[in-house]
């Protein structure tokens, strides 16, 4: 597999096999402790799939992201559809992209 591939699996495991209903519906807060037991999780994922470096640093953007802030700024100031029908849906498969995004970014510009 290429990095971004394992990357990519890595995060598929921590954010839909290893994320239970308490870390889901808490994570946005970052005081919260399912905020950093998800994000350590995807910490853990990430650093045994592109090194530990890659999985300190993914963890907390993805906590980041996690909070929803980044998503709700996109969907308001950008994609306008804050108030759209599959708000939800959209709101998911942005929060995916997001995190995407970040492990390309990590596998084109660090791992080169």
């Amino acid at each position: 597999m290429t990095p971004f591939e394992r990357g990519l699996v890595a995060q598929l495991v921590a954010d839909w096999i290893l994320q239970n209903d308490w870390m889901a519906r808490n994570k946005v807060s970052l005081w919260h402790p399912a905020a950093w037991v998800h994000a350590s999780i995807q910490a853990v994922c990430l650093g045994l799939a592109l090194g530990w470096q890659a999985g300190l640093v993914l963890g907390i953007i993805h906590m980041l992201i996690d909070t929803r802030v980044p998503v709700a700024c996109w969907m308001r100031v950008f994609k306008k559809c804050g108030q759209a029908q599959e708000v939800g849906s959209i709101a998911i498969w942005l929060d995916q992209t997001l995190h995407l995004v970040c492990i390309a970014a990590w596998v084109a510009l660090v791992r080169s």
